[in-house]
């Protein structure tokens, strides 16, 4: 089992940037893929970028690529989401989530954190 915390969200102008982590516990963290999603209020939980256990394969949402970076950090089982350039249709609550591999559908994975507010003012 693994517990995800999320932190490093926060208020920001449009165009600038926010770092995300998000701590995992347990000795398992590098066996899973992990993934980042976010939902804006009245909308569906939406894909925004995915890592593979080893960091290896990444993959984004289209409406985040060229401005987010995922990456990981294996030795502090943690995962990060670098965001830049944010718009404020970025605004949304943030969570991470584990899984065996890492796919694009919200659904797929067991285990998620409690989520972080990024909002992005115009």
């Amino acid at each position: 089992q693994v517990q995800l915390v999320e932190s490093g969200g926060g208020l920001v102008q449009a165009g600038g940037s926010l770092r995300l982590s998000c701590a995992a516990s347990g000795r398992t963290f590098s066996s899973y893929a992990m993934g980042w999603f976010r939902q804006a209020p009245g909308k569906e939980r939406e894909f925004v970028a995915a890592i593979s256990w080893s960091g290896g394969n990444t993959y984004y949402a289209d409406s985040v690529k060229g401005r987010f970076t995922i990456s990981r950090d294996n030795a502090k089982n943690t995962v990060y989401l670098q965001m830049n350039s944010l718009k404020p249709e970025d605004t949304a609550v943030y969570y991470c989530a584990a899984d065996s591999r890492p796919t694009g559908s919200w659904w797929d994975y067991d285990y998620w954190g409690q989520g972080t507010q990024v909002t992005v003012s115009s």
